[in-house]
């Protein structure tokens, strides 16, 4: 399991094998400082309290299995020896949790212990009978069914594995395959958060560097605006899984070292070329789907594979679209260029971490407004458009054939005038350098917005009260609760955002098995075989190119130069797979389109990375595709000078049409400057 060949951890052999010089240990006290003046750290007593709830939560489910097992028949002997385990992952099992954040718990029961009633009714009670217990709000619906509650003021997410055992032992090690023998789908998603969560740290080098470099760049993340796997960004686990693949490619580096070249790296990566820390194992005796885009049509239209190292392997960051992927490639590219300057002493760490200034950031906005009658409407309501989210930039991504560019805000804004009450918000700007055809310049956003609350309003558990609105707001009409204290700050010299540099044509080595491409020996040409991701042609693999490996070697830390690192990283993130087709994001679209027909599913970043790639509930499909094919182009004739949006009527959706259509708003209006145009005039 430790995935270690040949002396080192991953699938490739390392970048670099240099240790820290004297400046790297001051940059990295130096970042140290930094996060801890953040207050990214938790106190001493706020570890004692989380400890101590989860001792107190290790003897309620011991409780609840018992008292579960007396109920079902069982004789005292049995009841007695009946156990259940509690099993922390993500941020917390990592040790990169901050003051204040949830605790991400899996419960393990034997095969009597069913979910729906002894899980979901029986603990539930029990939990709900305890005064140390608030805010309990079970969601068994889920994609990953989920219990969340406070505990002693600490917030837990409780998750349930029903395990084909008689008996839990109480030394149960879940990192073994053997644990998912006769295991339904959702007891292996609950699994495979603690298994991933397990598996990273053991196969990073060090896990003392490896846990300051992820509290760093999730801190960064945040910082940025690119922390959410539910808005199409990446989440923890996704965060954590680059930084260890970071780790490996550097197993002696400082996180001063570290964060530097995962901005390098990742700046570079020709993606959907996966991230992998270990070799994708299937074993079909167990019956589990992995990973795979030669055998599952659906993992080919995925923009930024992540793979999770336990079996069965998945892609972590499914939510990934074009449009937040452009984000990220972009603020990696920003991160890369101020590692540089700080090498140079041009910058600091203050620089790298300032806050993204998302509302100076583009001249139009999508504003979608959601409000319920009380606080338990509204936060089912809410979990339920924030997982749908993803479906309006989508839309929008197809409709415009990539033209418009969506950059959702990972996250909403609460106006205190208004109870019960949201809002979320979505950058839009033209593509750079697009040239559209002549006529071509008219984007109708009617039908795309109506088509989202179509997939909005198939809420089965939706109550009066629920609405919905989407309206668009230019950049000097954001509403001022949006901003701190409510007052509008004075607008700063708007950013430059760096363009999307192309990858290098010659780098071609890519994916998990393309070690070979990177050993010491001799100069010679070797192919690089590396799965198909679009086909099937003729096997398993297809020859992509050919790297001319030198034979000076890449591991040898005394001849290891800067030109040597360059060289080696465009041979592991370069790559030359075929591009995603469009058709393949379509259908991606059909597919979730065809999933939204069931009860909301709440999911936290934890949680939801490391599930099976859905963004549903499982129904069967409806429709939708045939009102998809049925829709007109949104492209209309019109002179070449400007893009607008026709006026979009603005409806708040209930359970009353009329009521919608006398509510008076502002309709949407949305005029975007062409490229051509952009040099000379603004709108």
């Amino acid at each position: 399991m430790a995935n270690q060949t040949n002396g080192h951890l991953g699938v490739t052999e390392p970048i670099s094998l240099s240790g820290p010089t004297e400046i790297d240990i001051i940059r990295t006290q130096e970042l140290e400082t930094f996060l801890n003046d953040a207050g990214l750290y938790p106190s001493q007593d706020d570890a004692i309290s989380r400890e101590e709830v989860l001792g107190r939560l290790d003897q309620v489910v011991k409780a609840w299995i018992k008292r579960v097992s007396r109920a079902k028949g069982y004789n005292e002997q049995f009841v007695q020896e009946a156990n259940a385990k509690i099993f922390t992952f993500g941020s917390y099992r990592l040790g990169v949790h901050g003051p204040g954040a949830d605790i991400d718990t899996l419960c393990v029961g034997p095969r009597h212990a069913s979910r729906e009633e002894d899980f979901f009714i029986v603990l539930h009670s029990m939990l709900a009978e305890m005064p140390e217990v608030a805010e309990l709000h079970p969601v068994p619906d889920a994609h990953v069914p989920v219990m969340k509650f406070k505990f002693m003021g600490v917030s837990i997410d409780l998750l349930y594995a029903k395990l084909a055992l008689l008996v839990v032992p109480e030394d149960l090690d879940i990192t073994q395959n053997s644990i998912l023998e006769n295991v339904d789908e959702q007891t292996a998603r609950s699994l495979n958060g603690c298994r991933v969560t397990d598996l990273i740290l053991r196969l990073v080098p060090n896990i003392q560097n490896f846990r300051t470099t992820l509290r760093c760049m999730r801190y960064w993340a945040k910082r940025r605006c690119v922390y959410s796997n539910v808005s199409g960004f990446l989440g923890g686990i996704n965060w954590a899984l680059l930084v260890a693949r970071v780790c490996q490619l550097y197993p002696n580096a400082l996180p001063s070292t570290l964060v530097s070249r995962f901005f390098k790296v990742f700046a570079n990566w020709r993606w959907p070329n996966p991230v992998m820390l270990c070799h994708i194992e299937d074993i079909p005796s167990l019956g589990h789907t992995v990973w795979d885009p030669r055998r599952y049509y659906r993992d080919r239209f995925q923009h930024m594979p992540i793979i999770t190292p336990a079996y069965p392997a998945m892609n972590s960051s499914f939510n990934v679209s074009t449009s937040t992927l452009r984000v990220m490639t972009e603020e990696f590219q920003r991160g890369d260029e101020i590692c540089k300057a700080m090498e140079e002493n041009k910058a600091d760490w203050k620089t790298l971490f300032e806050q993204y200034p998302f509302f100076e950031s583009y001249k139009h906005y999508l504003q979608i407004d959601i409000m319920a009658e009380n606080e338990d409407d509204f936060r089912q309501w809410h979990g339920w458009i924030e997982s749908r989210l993803r479906i309006l930039t989508l839309k929008i991504e197809k409709y415009t054939y990539n033209m418009l560019q969506v950059h959702p805000f990972p996250g909403d804004f609460c106006d205190k005038t208004k109870p019960h009450s949201c809002s979320f918000f979505m950058g839009l700007q033209k593509k750079q350098g697009s040239q559209p055809n002549e006529g071509e310049n008219h984007f109708d956003m009617r039908g795309t917005v109506e088509e989202f609350k179509q997939v909005v309003h198939t809420y089965t558990m939706w109550k009066p009260g629920m609405e919905i609105h989407i309206s668009h707001v230019k950049r000097k009409d954001i509403p001022r609760f949006v901003f701190p204290g409510g007052v509008r700050p004075q607008r700063p010299a708007r950013p430059v955002r760096p363009s999307r540099s192309k990858p290098p044509e010659a780098a071609t080595a890519i994916m998990g098995n393309v070690a070979s491409a990177l050993a010491n020996g001799s100069s010679e040409k070797k192919q690089v075989l590396v799965p198909d991701l679009h086909s099937n042609v003729n096997g398993d693999c297809l020859i992509v190119g050919e790297i001319a490996v030198g034979s000076s070697g890449i591991k040898d830390a005394d001849l290891f130069s800067k030109e040597a690192e360059d060289i080696a990283i465009k041979k592991l993130t370069g790559g030359s797979l075929p591009e995603v087709e469009v058709s393949d994001e379509l259908d991606e679209l059909h597919y979730l389109e065809s999933l939204g027909t069931g009860k909301a599913p709440e999911t936290t970043a934890s949680t939801s990375a490391v599930a099976a790639p859905s963004d549903g509930n499982g129904e069967e499909a409806g429709e939708m595709q045939n009102q998809i094919n049925s829709k007109s182009s949104p492209l209309k004739r019109k002179a070449p000078a400007e893009l607008e949006a026709l006026e979009l009527v603005p409806t708040f959706y209930g359970a009353n049409p009329s009521a919608a259509e006398n509510t008076q708003r502002r309709p949407l209006k949305l005029k975007l400057t062409t490229v051509t145009k952009a040099t000379t005039q603004s709108t």
